[in-house]
């Protein structure tokens, strides 16, 4: 919402918003849009008396200011619903989807079209290191949005991205997630066949091959061409540095490109792999994309090295899924090696903090030398009886959390702490940081 509002101001319109417990980095973007941003939902915002109220999928019944808006009968819109009737109207837009990898993925694609000089209008759940903000609009005809399938609003229940009329469609992956309004695998992959369903004849669909749950929804029905990635006959990468920040691009078994990166991960491989099949779909060479790839400096919150004091690494990244955090840790430590590695994660999310994956979070951080988790009030399943006892500690309290982090870490020998949370996590990042840093004075 944060990025549509910044679209909106772009299109000429007065905005404000309102929300709870905004962070940076959106809350800086916005202050720097002259956006202004309101503390909470009160009735007295009524009196802005704006057009239309853009609601997004946070807002519920119940909601002070929401309920206001139905009384007096007021006009009001879904965020996509308004995105597509406003701005994505004659743009060909190349929609980024999946369970993981959006942002990244929205962002490697806007960076590559920007680099070959599309000068694309985007819209971005994160923020790019090599664009300005998370959203742009511009007179180009080419829009480049990260594809959600989380539900549109309390009054639209369908999944945003089937608003956005997608010409080119990237599905990066697709597993269970969402536990608070999917009841299973088979509820998300029905919204992403009523996505495909969207996509016009002259479109296409890029997803990896090997991917069952993904290629069930193909099969369900799909009216487009079709780019599976990862086979012999399309794109391919082959790893010329295992930590995957050098690979081969091959197409139909030749090479046709080399990207050699600060990027790190298997999984960012596959988000390359996608962005450069999305490019190429309008018009970028391979080589282009691979030189633009090269200058690709990542997005905040994916894997940002926030600070380095002495021998302590500290980055900030947004897994908060168990196949993210796995991959994620897995990449770092194809790049580190054995230096140690300690997790610091917030299940925040819904299906997190109801215990659905609890089974699978032993795995997950299999890479990590030790963990520290936070188990927030009100969460469900013991995360004690699920980690390996040995090197994982679960507190329920973020001070002592600190505390505990920092006596642990060790003065001498190289440590990488990758905090994990898709939430600002009480300013634990700095608060650890500035500890360090006394530390070491």
């Amino acid at each position: 919402m944060g990025s549509l509002a910044q679209l909106a101001k772009a299109a000429g319109c007065r905005v404000t918003g309102c929300d709870n417990n905004v962070y940076p980095p959106m809350s800086t973007q916005l202050e720097a849009a002259g956006i202004e941003l309101i503390e909470g939902f009160g009735p007295e915002q009524l009196a802005l008396a704006p057009d239309v109220f853009v609601i997004g999928n946070v807002v519920a019944r119940g909601n002070p200011l929401m309920e206001g808006i139905l009384d007096r009968g007021l006009p009001f819109v879904s965020g996509p619903q308004w995105l597509a009737d406003h701005v994505l109207v004659d743009k060909w837009v190349l929609a980024v989807s999946g369970t993981h990898g959006k942002t990244t993925t929205s962002s490697m694609l806007a960076w590559i079209l920007e680099y070959a000089g599309y000068h694309p209008s985007f819209l971005i759940g994160g923020v790019p290191a090599n664009l300005p903000t998370s959203a742009r609009l511009t007179d180009s005809g080419f829009f480049v949005i990260e594809a959600d399938e989380y539900d549109t609003a309390f009054f639209d229940k369908r999944s945003k991205f089937v608003h956005y009329q997608a010409k080119t469609l990237v599905i990066n992956n697709l597993e269970f997630d969402h536990a608070d309004i999917f009841a299973d695998l088979a509820a998300i992959q029905t919204q992403f066949h009523h996505l495909l369903r969207t996509v016009p004849r002259v479109g296409k669909v890029i997803y990896p091959g090997h991917c069952e749950s993904i290629q069930a929804v193909i099969e369900r029905g799909c009216w487009s061409e079709t780019d599976p990635l990862g086979h012999i006959q399309g794109w391919q990468a082959s790893l010329v540095c295992e930590d995957g920040s050098r690979f081969k691009l091959l197409r139909q078994g030749a090479e046709v490109g080399l990207v050699e990166w600060d990027v790190h991960g298997e999984h960012n491989v596959n988000n390359a792999l996608a962005a450069i099949a999305a490019a190429h779909h309008v018009g970028v060479l391979p080589a282009t994309a691979c030189r633009a790839l090269g200058e690709f400096r990542g997005v905040k919150r994916r894997m940002e090295l926030l600070a380095r004091v002495g021998e302590v690494s500290v980055y900030d990244d947004f897994a908060h899924h168990p196949t993210a955090i796995d991959s994620t840790l897995k990449g770092l430590r194809a790049k580190v090696g054995g230096d140690l590695i300690f997790a610091l994660v917030e299940p925040r999310s819904n299906s997190m903090r109801q215990g659905i994956f609890n089974t699978r979070l032993k795995a997950a951080i299999a890479e990590a030398d030790k963990s520290y988790w936070f188990e927030a009030p009100g969460s469900h399943g013991n995360l004690r009886d699920f980690l390996p006892a040995e090197t994982a500690l679960v507190c329920d309290n973020i001070d002592t959390l600190v505390q505990l982090i920092l006596r642990e870490l060790p003065g001498q020998a190289p440590v990488h702490l990758v905090i994990m949370s898709n939430g600002g996590f009480s300013g634990i990042h700095q608060r650890i940081i500035a500890g360090l840093q006394e530390d070491s004075l």
